[in-house]
């Protein structure tokens, strides 16, 4: 079962981990083309956490379980429009 908190935490280390890899291509260590492809992986993720947050969200606020949110497929939720 998914929390509220462990999304939070999910998306805590989500943030470190981008900001490691800009550490690393300003010191060098990783290309512009690798930490690049890092980073969309990372942004990929980062919204599916936050997604799934608003889904438990929206859940509980409507009377609905939260636990029946889910993470959505990369395509559908960098598909949304506005």
């Amino acid at each position: 079962m998914t929390t509220d908190r462990g999304i939070h935490e999910q998306i805590s280390d989500l943030v470190a981990q981008e900001h490691e890899l800009r550490t690393q291509l300003q010191n060098h260590e990783i290309e512009p083309a690798e930490e690049q492809a890092r980073l969309r992986d990372l942004e990929v993720q980062l919204d599916q956490a936050w997604d799934l947050l608003r889904q438990r969200q929206a859940l509980r606020a409507s009377g609905g379980d939260p636990d029946a949110a889910s993470t959505r497929p990369a395509g559908e939720v960098e598909g949304y429009l506005g």
